[in-house]
């Protein structure tokens, strides 16, 4: 299906949830708690105040039996589902719970089920991995309830915080619609830039040195060598206070794009890999320059240290406009969030990654939050073999074991799709899983550990083989 009918066709399944859900007294709205489920979340909420209608929101890491029985019990005349819902429909549609379902995830089922509204891409021959995010998703629901062009702007963050630009530098699909909306309404503007995280925030040295994707040798991970290639090109550091990329005048953006290209074709970086330095952006532009919320990769990161350490309310809030109270308490987690993900990489760097064939992996236990090993996860790359993807263990409170995948766009190039190996190991081992092809998440009995790397190690050597014969 094209984007035109794919585009319509979507529509259409979200002015049948925007009319159940103007039928409804209470409203109960269940997200996820990550960027794209906050800003899924937010969305709808925000459409819910401006129609004056009342709701309740609540957030999980993933949806169980016994915490789809509590949503059941809670007796509301809807519950609008953002950003998941789509893998467990047939056990919602079980336990008669009236629903609408805003969700960008593989469906566990592709049937109608009485009483609930399904808005997925997948369920049209669409993509949800990187044609629309949860948030997308919930954007098109909002925009069926009244006129909520400028909520297009938290969609977007949404989508950027679920990856869904990685793959190509830009957004694309049905995220190119909503970029334009907001590019109308605006509250959003996008073109090309320097691709590396903390743009509005971050001393330019630091931007470089926390480069990952790609990956510049002799630069990232090294603050002094990034200090001295940006003096060698005549940047001037600091004055006041650090500067940022945004504080840099076209000239000087233009030198360290074009330094950073030749520094990277010196060390054997291949061009096509050079190419990510590149893409583009997307700001905020109602948002105070400097600030987090500028900037959507940046806005992104603040709503996960919200979120993944039990703060979905913080996060939710700032994605209601709370620029006070909310913001300030979202930056004290972020630094809080900094500082764990810090010594996270500290940890795997001490004790190391253990090499099987095709995979790389490392075994936090309780010593890195299961909320935030996948970052770490993604970060470790600074420091380790890039030609295998790094599988994360760590332990969750209820005694199973979370299991967060990650690879690279190299990796993806070269035939690796984590949501399928990570989704049939955890089926194999009597878990749970799924994700997008460059990162992955599971939840499998601790004793299976073993058993799902031997299974994973084996898929992964033959997607990767299978794409070097094709």
């Amino acid at each position: 299906m094209n984007i035109e009918n794919l585009c319509a066709s979507l529509r259409k399944l979200a002015e049948d949830g925007a009319d159940a859900i103007s039928r409804a007294g209470d409203v109960l709205v269940v997200s996820h708690i990550d960027a794209d489920g906050l800003t899924a979340a937010g969305v709808i909420c925000t459409a819910l105040s401006r129609k004056g209608m009342d709701y309740t929101p609540l957030f999980f890491k993933q949806l169980t039996k016994n915490e789809l029985e509590s949503i059941a019990d809670v007796g509301s005349d809807l519950v609008i589902f953002t950003d998941l819902g789509s893998g467990i429909i047939q056990e919602i549609s079980a336990l008669d719970i009236k629903a609408v379902i805003a969700d960008h995830h593989r469906p566990g089922s592709t049937e109608r089920y009485r009483g609930i509204v399904h808005i997925n891409p997948h369920l049209l021959g669409g993509d949800g991995a990187t044609q629309i995010s949860g948030s997308g998703a919930a954007f098109l629901l909002a925009n069926a309830l009244g006129k909520n062009e400028d909520l297009s702007a938290l969609a977007v963050v949404g989508a950027v915080g679920d990856l869904q630009d990685l793959s190509s530098g830009r957004l694309v699909g049905l995220n190119r619609r909503i970029i334009d909306t907001g590019s109308r309404a605006g509250v959003l503007s996008f073109g090309p830039d320097l691709r590396l995280f903390g743009k509005q925030t971050r001393p330019v040295f630091k931007m470089l040195e926390y480069s990952t994707d790609p990956y510049i040798p002799g630069l990232s991970g090294d603050e002094e060598a990034c200090i001295s290639f940006l003096k060698e090109i005549g940047i001037r550091l600091g004055g006041e206070r650090w500067r940022r990329w945004i504080d840099l005048d076209r000239d000087e953006r233009a030198r360290v794009v074009s330094a950073l290209i030749r520094h990277g074709l010196r060390s054997g970086i291949p061009g096509f890999r050079l190419e990510r330095l590149v893409g583009e952006v997307y700001t905020l532009t109602r948002e105070r320059e400097g600030t987090e919320l500028r900037d959507a990769s940046e806005f992104s990161t603040l709503l996960n240290a919200t979120a993944r350490y039990g703060h979905s309310k913080i996060g939710l809030d700032v994605c209601l406009g709370d620029r006070d109270g909310a913001l300030e308490e979202a930056r004290l987690l972020l630094s809080q969030h900094r500082q764990n993900l810090l010594n996270g990489i500290k940890l795997v760097k001490e004790r190391g990654l253990i090499q099987l064939s095709n995979i790389q992996y490392f075994d936090a236990g309780e010593d890195i939050l299961d909320t935030i090993v996948g970052i770490v996860a993604g970060m470790v790359f600074q420091i380790a073999d890039r030609s295998k993807p790094i599988l994360a263990f760590a332990s969750t409170p209820d005694g199973m074991l979370k299991v967060s995948a990650r690879g690279t766009q190299d990796l993806v190039r070269a035939g690796l799709d984590l949501s399928r190996a990570v989704s049939a190991s955890a089926g194999d081992v009597g878990g749970v899983g799924g994700g997008h092809s460059i990162a992955a998440g599971a939840t499998i009995p601790p004793q299976s550990r073993d058993e799902f790397l031997s299974i994973i190690d084996r898929i992964v050597g033959e997607q990767l083989r299978r794409n070097q014969s094709a």
